[in-house]
């Protein structure tokens, strides 16, 4: 049986999340406060919330959880035979490679947030969910909306699971995409409720200060096969994994041909490593076949031992 193990990426943060599991994932949260110069284990459990949910606090919350959980795993003699993430779940599955420390990465990932929240004027763009079309259709009401504006562009952010794709970029032009997918038959396009346009060209002036921020920090050959989002595939060449990152800043994740890509690879089981449920979920859209599972306690652990068993 090959496993491949999920990351997930903001959004499935929690006030309290691993909280069952303190006493084990301790020294990771430890480990990550410790880089980052506050308590971390504190923000997660006691909030305040309005600042756990800032970019710049999810992203090493959550990374740093997924990596408690993923080192909870290994120490109890599991592996995987791929890992990959969503967005910033990518990060979580490249420190899971050994590629970076989880002490450089959650310092990368703080400045990530940073750079993300303030590449774009508040109000300027946003993002939509857009449920019911076929990706070609979601793309092309994208290219027809950038026309139609006179200035601004809007574009594919989240290629999640057929028929279930967000989408990014200046309000106008995000809204006249919203607008031509809802007379194309979607059957939802609504507007999210996110503080900036990720995942869209908009997001370009953050790209030359995370690359100066990544130059700082080592990469080293991944020890498992580590799928990238802006490839769909894995890669072992650390430059360029590393300018993929930067890429992934502005262009869409291609999370559908990710998974598509572990089947086609002979995967047959994925597990969430992390809060949330969200992508299991989207991959009973994408690939049915391949049987799920999560880990998001000390109590998984011997679960999941059994179903591989």
């Amino acid at each position: 049986m090959k496993t491949a193990f999920l990351f997930p990426g903001q959004g499935s943060q929690a006030q309290g999340m691993l909280g069952e599991s303190a006493e084990a994932v301790a020294e990771t949260f430890e480990e990550a406060s410790e880089a980052l110069g506050y308590d971390l284990w504190a923000l997660v459990q006691k909030g305040p919330v309005e600042q756990l949910n800032q970019t710049e606090f999810t992203q090493p919350a959550l990374l740093t959880a997924s990596i408690a959980l993923w080192r909870l795993w290994t120490q109890a003699g599991g592996t995987a035979d791929f890992v990959a993430g969503h967005s910033l779940g990518e990060y979580s599955a490249l420190v899971a490679s050994h590629v970076l420390s989880l002490t450089d990465a959650v310092r990368v990932v703080q400045k990530r947030g940073q750079l993300m929240q303030a590449a774009v004027p508040l109000g300027a763009g946003g993002m939509a969910a857009v449920m019911g079309l076929e990706d070609d259709e979601i793309i092309a009401a994208c290219r027809q909306a950038t026309l139609d504006v006179e200035s601004g562009s809007v574009q594919p952010a989240n290629l999640n699971a057929p028929g279930q794709v967000v989408i990014s970029g200046t309000q106008a032009a995000l809204d006249r995409a919203i607008a031509l997918c809802q007379a194309a038959g979607a059957k939802r396009a609504i507007a999210l409720n996110v503080s900036a346009p990720f995942h869209s060209e908009l997001m370009r002036p953050a790209a030359d200060d995370l690359r100066a921020t990544l130059d700082q920090v080592t990469f080293s050959s991944p020890t498992i096969d580590v799928i990238q989002n802006v490839l769909a595939a894995p890669c072992d060449d650390v430059v360029l994994m590393k300018a993929h990152l930067v890429t992934q800043l502005y262009s869409a994740v291609r999370w559908t041909e990710s998974i598509q890509f572990l089947h086609k690879a002979g995967v047959t089981q994925v597990v969430e490593c992390g809060p949330g449920k969200v992508l299991i979920g989207l991959n009973k859209r994408i690939e049915k076949s391949m049987t799920t599972a999560n880990l998001q306690n000390v109590a998984n652990i011997s679960e999941l031992r059994a179903q591989q068993s």
